[in-house]
């Protein structure tokens, strides 16, 4: 369904990532540990080892040619670094062809249009090159940067959700909305 595995935009290479990135993906999560607890669920003592994340990518890799998850790497074309991800979960085909969007940047590159740029192109590449109709995703209501960004990519606000997702160890509301592909 894709045609390649490395994406680019103007400022950024938005790649699908094999096991041999495991320290630059640790280095990543290390150095936005602080920054990124309070937007994701508490993590395991092992998150933080090398070998956890070439595992992962080796999982996130196979799950990507089974077509049932996409992450893109965001990394920087001006210093090759690794700055974030985009992460379409849970792909169902059929009559359905939708799924989940999640997102994250690195600590010292918010509010620069990085994050704007990579969904923008993402989007664009799983509605035309993997088929999908919809992609939905879920924003925690003081997430104002998230919150801007589904307003700038024009993502429809389709409702509410209580409790929706536990987040560093605590139920947190969420605002859900989806962008659909009517072509």
């Amino acid at each position: 369904m894709f045609k390649q595995t490395r994406y680019e935009t103007e400022r950024l290479y938005l790649k699908i990532l094999k096991p041999v990135y495991g320290r630059e993906i640790l280095e990543y999560y290390k150095r936005n540990h602080n920054f990124l607890s309070e937007w994701e669920p508490k993590r395991t003592r092992d998150f933080y080892t090398l070998s956890y994340h070439k595992r992962q990518l080796n999982y996130e890799y196979n799950m990507f040619k089974n077509n049932s998850l996409v992450r893109f790497w965001i990394i920087k074309k001006e210093d090759n670094k690794i700055i974030g991800n985009v992460c379409y979960s849970n792909i169902i085909m059929g009559n359905f062809k939708s799924c989940f969007l999640g997102y994250k940047l690195d600590k010292d590159e918010i509010n620069k249009g990085y994050m704007t740029e990579a969904i923008e192109k993402t989007v664009q590449i799983m509605f035309d090159d993997f088929g999908l109709h919809r992609i939905e995703v879920n924003v925690v209501p003081r997430n104002q940067r998230s919150l801007k960004v589904m307003e700038k990519l024009k993502f429809e606000q389709e409702g509410f959700s209580k409790r929706y997702l536990e987040i560093n160890g605590v139920w947190e509301d969420h605002i859900h909305f989806a962008v659909y592909n009517d072509k």
